[in-house]
């Protein structure tokens, strides 16, 4: 069965680990209305999403 020949050092360990981190949503601005929205996602406030409405929202 085959044994790792040396130990792996905490650098290397570390190094690793620390690619699979956390890293906090991008969010782009909506070019119609100027919001926040997920990338590559129609804009739930006002519907627009590459430049032509999508969705029909309803205002409140």
């Amino acid at each position: 069965m085959p044994v790792p020949k040396r130990r792996v050092s905490k650098m290397r360990q570390r190094t690793r680990a620390g690619a699979t981190r956390w890293k906090a949503p991008q969010l782009s601005t909506c070019g119609q209305c100027g919001s926040k929205v997920p990338s590559h996602t129609a804009c739930p406030s006002c519907g627009y999403y590459n430049g032509r409405q999508v969705l029909s929202v309803e205002v409140l």
